[in-house]
């Protein structure tokens, strides 16, 4: 039993660790797309870089959301499968 209790404490471990990389990585990606974007230098493809750093945070918040689901319904598994054991 003492296994499987690990086994979940590990499980959400790394859930809790991915999750809180991945949101940093947006929170980075979406302020660098802003500050191209607004930048006031008269080169469009900086711009448009920026906007594309904008749209591609937009979907990995949206995976992200799905990713850190998938993950919690991982966890809560786990804990089901170690309460059985026990």
């Amino acid at each position: 039993m003492l296994m499987a209790v690990d086994l979940v404490q590990v499980i959400d471990e790394w859930t809790t660790r991915i999750t809180a990389l991945a949101w940093a990585l947006f929170l980075l990606t979406w302020s660098i797309g802003w500050a191209l974007r607004g930048a006031p230098i008269p080169f469009s493809k900086v711009k448009r870089a920026g906007a594309s750093l904008i749209e591609d945070s937009i979907w990995a918040a949206f995976w992200l959301a799905i990713g850190a689901t998938i993950f919690k319904f991982i966890t809560y598994l786990a804990s089901l499968v170690a309460g059985a054991l026990g």
